[in-house]
């Protein structure tokens, strides 16, 4: 995507492309026929980075959220997108295989070309309670320990350092995803250490 976008690669888009393929097809790993994994690759590749970087920028809930190396995208909307997919292209002999006493889907779109148009559609409502049911699982969890450990330390940073970015406490600025580069003024005079450890004895 950021060749066809940017005319130019980026080390970063290739990662977060590795990391939402791998998030999508884990939910259909074995249940899928390999055109449809190749189908799910590249939707995984362009529908996160889509909303990464061009949704993220026009929403004023987004850009109000601190999500330094876009985990919301790489994983909420991969994983979703892997679950859905899932539900739509699971092929039926597949299920049989790994799943033998139970009976689960087929996929939607094997529904429709086998005449099991209903059986399809159930199996797409159990993929979005699914989703529904992780979203609200991680939302109530990851809430109660926030406010657990909110008890026994600052959640958030104080404001200057916030204007500054990662670099106030990391030293180092994280993927600068959407081109923030750096907050901090150059120190043309700052005189560089070497590190104890590195020095001759």
């Amino acid at each position: 995507m950021d060749m066809l976008v940017y005319k130019k690669s980026s080390a970063i888009g290739a990662v977060q492309g590795m990391i939402t393929g791998l998030v999508c097809i884990t939910p259909a790993a074995g249940i899928v026929e390999p055109w449809a994994a190749g189908l799910m690759g590249a939707m995984s590749g362009s529908i996160p980075w889509y909303t990464m970087m061009v949704l993220h920028r026009k929403s004023a809930f987004f850009q109000k959220v601190d999500d330094t190396l876009g985990a919301f995208h790489t994983h909420a909307v991969a994983g979703t997108l892997g679950g859905l997919l899932s539900g739509i292209l699971a092929e039926p002999s597949l299920l049989k295989l790994y799943y033998p006493k139970t009976t689960y889907g087929p996929g939607l779109f094997y529904g429709l070309i086998h005449g099991r148009l209903m059986d399809g559609l159930k199996q797409m409502g159990f993929q979005i309670l699914g989703a529904v049911f992780v979203a609200a699982w991680n939302v109530v969890v990851t809430s109660l320990i926030c406010i657990f450990l909110s008890r026994f330390l600052n959640l958030r940073m104080d404001e200057r350092d916030l204007e500054i970015g990662d670099d106030a406490v990391h030293g180092e600025e994280a993927y600068a995803l959407w081109g923030d580069g750096e907050r901090r003024p150059p120190h043309p005079h700052r005189r560089l250490t070497i590190p104890s450890m590195c020095r001759r004895c």
